[in-house]
This record gives structure tokens, sequence and C-alpha cells, in this order.
């Protein structure tokens, strides 16, 4: 028997014609809490059509779902998505998502002081809901929805400033 030559090991092209395909999996991968295979159909997607919002929003959303998951993901790969995605409303609200699902994910964690960083996190994120609002398109009203929800979260969970009354914003 002779050894069989190790197969090259490189990411293979999706087809342009696959793309709404594709990202209807990740989008289905989100759903079934499986965030990594959602990223990784992403990346294929964008291989292919590097400014696809609907893509890049996926692929944001599924980098947040691992925040304290275990997973190796921080808040620089979702943050370095913002830039990409086009709008005013866009950009604010999905500035937003970051800071309150990485509040969440602390709060998740737990440990010294994280709940007045987590209160920090989930004021930070109202704060871009309140510019989403401002532009947000006629008829949707997410941005308030997800003001609302960071406000219970902040009552439910008793969150405060640190001692010093300072909650410390720390996304731009």
């Amino acid at each position: 028997m002779t050894p069989q030559a190790e197969p090259k090991l490189e990411l293979k092209p999706l087809s342009k014609e696959a793309v709404p395909s594709a990202l209807g999996k990740a989008e289905r991968y989100r759903l079934l809490n499986e965030p990594a295979a959602a990223e990784s159909i992403c990346l294929d997607i964008l291989r292919v059509e590097p400014g696809h919002q609907q893509a890049l929003i996926t692929l944001l959303l599924a980098l947040t779902d691992q925040f304290g998951k275990g997973y190796s993901v921080n808040l620089s790969q979702p943050r370095e998505l913002l830039s990409r995605l086009e709008g005013e409303y866009a950009k604010a609200y999905y500035a937003g998502i970051i800071c309150e699902r990485w509040a969440k994910s602390m709060l998740h964690e737990g440990g010294p002081g994280t709940k007045h960083a987590a209160y920090g996190w989930f004021h930070e994120a109202m704060g871009w809901y309140e510019k989403a609002v401002r532009a947000h398109p006629s008829g949707n009203e997410d941005a308030v929805l997800r003001w609302n929800s960071c406000l219970r979260s902040i009552q439910r969970h008793r969150l405060t400033a640190d001692n010093d009354g300072h909650s410390q914003p720390i996304l731009e």
C-alpha cells in the first residue's frame, strides 16, 4: 500500500448563486444555537460578496451569540463589522446590540464588579438605541424594544453605576 498525499487544505469558494440559500442556512444555524456554524457560512458569503449587508448583520449577530459561552470571540470582532454596515440606523442599532449582549454575558459570568460593569454596558447600549431611534425607518421600532429590554434588565438585576456614579462608555 502506498501512502496517500495529504490533501491541500484550502477553503472552497461559494458560488454567487448559492448566497441566498447559504444565508438562510446561516440564519437557521443561529436559531439552532450553533453560532460558530452561522459565522463560518457568513464568512463564506462575504468572500464572494464582501458588502452583503444581511451577511454582515448575521455575522455580527452570530459573533455576539458567542459572547461568554466559551468561544474565543471578543468585542473587537463584531465592532470591526460596524464600519461595513450601511446607514446611520444600522450602525447605531447594531452598536447597541453589541453592548447589550456584552452586558448580558457579563451578568451570566458573574464575578466581582460585573454588576456595575454590566450597568455601564447596558447604559451605553441604550445610548446607541436612542441614536437609532432618531434614524429609524418608518414602522421599525426595534431600537425602542431593545432600549426597553435594557432598562428592564437593569431593573431586574438591580444594577447601578459604580460607587462614583459613573458608567463607562466603551464602544465608539
